[in-house]
């Protein structure tokens, strides 16, 4: 079990066993990350850039932070601080970043398919941290990590409720790719217009109700709201009848399995999809999802590493 590829721009192309070579060595990683002195040599001598064209905290800081347990050289690039305000492309700018014999780029661009454009079009890795309306690679499978560490099996015999806005949600296209290929039972629900209208293609269940969404399931993810990406085209409800339809409360995560878990990519808007007393209950394992982030992406930056050689 193995993964040779020189970047890691999407999980709808990987195999199973890609997948969880990932998820195994982001198990030695979480060991190290829970030593006093979180240090080790992966990629001593190298160079890694996170280049980020959109507003993050949790993936570009645990990248930052991951790279620099394994030992590299980790630069921030922000695109509103660059030449990118003077009119560079993106390709210029990754050539520019790749000519500073930079090993591995960390991207995260407003545009579906910018990093695969990037991968292309250097020798560096590239790292997919969020293209448009595409994928958010690292995210899924800090989340399939996190599953495994509550003891739920990547198979027919866990059920997933994903809720919100799909049709915004990168990290939603990653869930969804990853747990259908293991065989995990997969439930949708969100309003009409977060709703992809090609969601058939994803073979999920698509619930009519909140309550029908979570009944009786192992797992249940929130969605942001990401109205940023609606351009505007979008008839959105007051938060207020927002929580009320699609919000999570505690009465429906009781609905759910007495074991069952709640993830949120983050940021959470409290409130509206979820309430503070579920996102801060005990059902809740957001703050695990953010500490196993950094596992999962120091596995990521190992890999990529080893095989550039």
């Amino acid at each position: 079990m193995s993964y040779e590829r020189k970047d890691l721009l999407g999980l709808r192309e990987l195999g199973t066993a890609e997948i969880l070579y990932f998820l195994d060595r982001a198990k030695e990683f979480k060991e190290l990350n829970l030593q006093s002195v979180k240090k080790c040599d992966y990629l001593r001598g190298k160079t890694t850039i996170n280049a980020f064209y959109e507003n993050s905290t949790r993936t570009r800081t645990s990248f930052e932070i991951a790279a620099k347990r394994l030992g590299a050289d980790a630069v921030n690039f922000s695109a509103s601080t660059s030449s990118v305000k003077k009119g560079e492309t993106l390709i210029d700018t990754i050539n520019n970043m790749s000519a500073m014999k930079t090993d591995i780029i960390v991207l995260r661009h407003p545009s579906s398919g910018a990093a695969k454009l990037a991968a292309t079009n250097t020798d560096a890795s590239i790292v997919n941290a969020g293209d448009g309306l595409n994928e958010h690679p690292s995210q899924a499978l800090l989340d399939l990590f996190t599953l495994c560490e509550f003891n739920k099996s990547l198979d027919k015999n866990t059920s997933v409720a994903i809720i919100g806005d799909i049709a915004r949600s990168r990290v939603a296209r990653s869930d969804i790719w990853a747990m259908r290929k293991f065989g995990i039972d997969v439930r949708l629900f969100a309003p009409a217009m977060m709703m992809p209208k090609d969601a058939h293609v994803f073979d999920c269940k698509i619930a009519k109700t909140m309550e029908e969404a979570v009944e009786g399931v192992d797992v249940i993810i929130m969605l942001r709201i990401q109205l940023e990406r609606a351009d505007g085209d979008v008839a959105f409800p007051s938060s207020r009848e927002y929580s009320k339809f699609f919000g999570l409360n505690r009465a429906r995560a009781d609905l759910a399995k007495k074991d069952a878990i709640i993830l949120h990519p983050g940021p959470i808007n409290r409130g509206v999809e979820l309430n503070s007393d579920v996102a801060d209950g005990e059902k809740s394992v957001i703050l695990n999802q953010v500490e196993n982030g950094v596992a999962v992406r120091m596995a990521i930056l190992a890999t990529l590493a080893q095989n550039r050689g």
